[in-house]
């Protein structure tokens, strides 16, 4: 099994998401005492979201490279970026690194590939909804990508920031966010993409208008169909 590195802590609520499932799925595929072979570099968030509100990309990925690189020099095989948002800096983590970072929207543009998902709506932060770094990728791979209205943009995004990655997981957020992917679904929408490693702690594949496909938990899977490969 490879030493999978986590760059996780935005939030520590999915991070915390992310060690479970990759333990979980190490057990269900090779069965008795196994555990995931993984090592961690988690930050301090309020830090990253400081960058992220002043748009100091540049300086973000400065910082993120220098903590996948402390992975790699404690043996990590393989980077994650437990997050979706900072994927906007994944050429600078991956710029340096003697070691693969694993992108979460291929894995996610895999598994939508191979439901037949031709359009699909994004939820996420507003810069996952609004900037090109995500979208983009998936376009690149045939995909139509619907993002909700500018202000349910807000909607999505202050749930995230305010509710989510404080540990607050409430009823009435939920049913915005049900309507939300309704209103897409009336778009033309086939599924949705939970783009954020949060927004799995609020809907799922039981309470969502529409399939499904929860990054955080597509991400676990590509990450452990690595490890294990031979």
């Amino acid at each position: 099994m490879k030493v999978i590195g986590l760059l996780g802590g935005m939030s520590w609520e999915s991070t915390a998401y992310y060690y479970q499932e990759l333990n979980r799925g190490v057990r269900e595929r090779l069965g008795g005492l196994h555990s995931a072979r993984c090592v961690m570099h988690s930050v301090d968030f309020a830090e990253i979201e400081k960058m992220q509100e002043n748009g100091d990309w540049a300086e973000a990925g400065k910082y993120l490279a220098q903590r996948a690189h402390q992975l790699e020099l404690a043996g990590a095989d393989c980077v994650l970026i437990c997050t979706n948002t900072m994927h906007r800096v994944y050429p600078a983590i991956q710029e340096g690194l003697g070691v693969p970072v694993l992108h979460i929207a291929d894995g996610t543009a895999d598994a939508l590939q191979r439901a037949g998902v031709q359009k699909v709506a994004l939820l996420g932060t507003r810069y996952t909804m609004e900037q090109a770094f995500y979208r983009d990728r998936l376009v690149a791979r045939g995909f139509e990508v619907l993002a909700p209205e500018p202000e349910e943009r807000a909607r999505v995004h202050k749930i995230i920031y305010h509710e989510l990655c404080l540990g607050q997981v409430l009823d009435s957020s939920r049913d915005t966010y049900i309507r939300i992917v309704e209103s897409l679904a009336a778009r033309g929408a086939q599924a949705v993409i939970l783009g954020c490693t949060e927004i799995g702690l609020l809907i799922d594949e039981h309470t969502s208008p529409l399939p499904v496909f929860d990054t955080t938990l597509i991400h676990v899977q590509s990450a452990l169909d690595w490890a294990l490969s031979v």
